[in-house]
């Protein structure tokens, strides 16, 4: 009988000690991202200093011009970056998946692959001295925009890649063969039945890229050029001379903006899957 209290006894204690790494480790993650929430919405010009319920530096964001242009800026890379991504993503995931052994593909693989484990800063700096040498042999490209894009292109095509290769690697290929023993060509084999197997990856992979093309500033800071600031860099040119309030501000917007896209996307997959599940139990009782 001792054992057994003892066992029973050990087991809660295991438990509340597994809950308090739990939250601890979530208080660590989440508590300094509620403390920023809460001062952007103090009336005092400290960003650590409460002084009073105010939405001033809410509406001093409409008319900072500089974090204006930069979260334009930074939405037309994203945008751009995301569709690139992800067309050029499929090129290379279908290349590696549907043809194995093809002249080149271990160098074709590392090279897609490379940028996932290559530090940014380098990445960052060899595209700065290729763009450097290009733009003083060719003319072209002066940094700017295009040039961030290229550098985010680099990086979000190592990314959805890879989710669209796993996905790939994961489709029953009986289905397209099925396909084709009725008839349909490999364009539409590919339209028909492949596309609409990927689409969940894809939407991943082009949620994946314009997030991380929205927020990066190591590749942005080596390839902008004057006049293009994106909203990272004009965020984190800002801290450097001292936090602000308005600073809290922004960082709340954008994280209001990207919770409610997870809530929407959640309740989006939530009710998608309900619906798969009331078909299958309706067709089981057919």
């Amino acid at each position: 009988m001792s054992r057994l209290t003892t066992a029973g006894l050990m087991t809660r204690l295991s438990r509340l000690l597994s809950l308090a790494w739990l939250a601890g480790g979530y208080l660590f993650l989440y508590l300094p991202i509620a403390a920023l929430v809460l001062y952007s919405f103090s009336a005092s010009e400290l960003p650590n200093t409460w002084g009073g319920f105010t939405l001033k530096w809410y509406a001093a964001l409409g008319h900072d011009q500089e974090l204006l242009d930069g979260l334009a800026l930074s939405l037309k890379i994203a945008f751009a970056t995301a569709w690139g991504s992800v067309l050029i993503g499929t090129a290379a995931a279908w290349a590696l998946v549907k043809h194995p052994r093809f002249r080149g593909r271990t160098l074709f693989s590392g090279m897609v692959n490379a940028p996932l484990v290559m530090p940014e800063v380098i990445v960052g700096l060899s595209l700065l001295l290729m763009l450097v040498s290009m733009q003083r042999w060719l003319g072209f490209p002066e940094r700017g925009a295009l040039t961030i894009w290229l550098g985010h292109l680099l990086l979000g095509l190592a990314y959805a890649t890879v989710v669209l290769q796993a996905r790939l690697k994961g489709l029953n290929p009986q289905l397209e063969e099925a396909a084709m023993d009725l008839g349909a060509r490999p364009g539409e084999v590919f339209f028909l039945v492949t596309l609409p197997g990927l689409a969940p990856s894809l939407v991943s992979a082009w949620l994946l890229t314009f997030t991380i093309s929205l927020d990066d500033v190591v590749l942005s800071a080596f390839l902008s050029g004057p006049g293009s600031t994106t909203l990272p860099l004009a965020i984190f040119s800002r801290a450097r001379l001292g936090l602000s309030p308005d600073i809290n501000a922004v960082a709340t917007v954008i994280i209001s903006v990207v919770a409610s896209g997870v809530v929407l996307a959640s309740y989006l997959i939530a009710r998608r899957e309900r619906r798969l599940a009331a078909e299958i139990a309706a067709a089981q009782h057919a």
